[in-house]
């Protein structure tokens, strides 16, 4: 799913927290959003998943202004999840939009066993652990395999295992069924290894984007350089 930022603006209280003239994500790309603390990396992402409201702009979804709901899900740094078990969570979204239950169950052994949740399908959700939580989520979320997936810190709470873990599978996903993820990361060596694209915001404007590689290696702002060395934006 492509993505077309035109003139975009949110404020709170006056304040504005985000103002991007004009930035496109591509189709079919894992693209990173990172910058210092108060860039504005959520309220862009909430924006784009229709959680909050715009106050000027549009947000094209493959040239359609619609929020394409169907075809979005959203991961959070500390998702929720049902009160019930993990196989009933990883099913809702496709019950909600009418699998069959032979296409449900399939699914859900896909997933589990790409996830490792194989043994944890009948566990509650109160039962599981942070990282094993993310994971449920990540399932839950994949499950009907989303034109665009969005995931706000998903690695942020989890230990390296399971984050190479969760790489993994949105790797594949990204490869073999063209989803578009856009993913918001303090983790530079993960946006170096997962993203296509890196967009770097600061204080709410666009600074840079562009091809990953371009982006670490070489950009074209002088801003970007120095949060790739790791120095304070300010």
């Amino acid at each position: 799913m492509r993505i077309e930022i035109e003139k975009l603006k949110k404020a709170y209280q006056g304040v504005m927290v985000l103002d991007i003239e004009r930035m496109t994500i591509k189709t079919g790309k894992i693209t990173a959003i990172v910058g210092p603390n108060g860039a504005g990396k959520s309220t862009l992402l909430n924006l784009i998943g229709n959680l909050i409201q715009k106050d000027e702009g549009r947000i094209l979804y493959n040239g359609d202004e619609k929020v394409p709901e169907k075809d979005l899900t959203l991961v959070f740094q500390e998702p929720y999840l049902i009160a019930s078990t993990v196989k009933k969570n990883i099913a809702y979204p496709m019950k909600l939009r009418k699998f069959s239950k032979e296409a449900i169950e399939a699914r859900i052994r896909e997933l589990a066993e790409e996830l490792n949740l194989e043994a944890l399908l009948n566990k509650k959700a109160n039962q599981l652990s942070l990282g094993e939580v993310q994971k449920v989520a990540l399932a839950r979320a994949l499950s009907f395999k989303p034109e665009l997936l969005l995931l706000d810190e998903p690695c942020a709470s989890i230990d390296p295992y399971t984050t190479s873990e969760i790489e993994k599978i949105l790797r594949k996903m990204n490869h073999s069924g063209g989803t578009t993820m856009i993913m918001v990361t303090h983790n530079l060596a993960q946006a170096r290894r997962l993203a296509d694209e890196v967009i770097l915001l600061k204080k709410g404007k666009l600074v840079e984007c562009c091809g990953s590689e371009q982006f670490f290696t070489h950009p074209d702002n002088e801003e970007t350089k120095k949060f790739v060395e790791g120095e304070l934006l300010i």
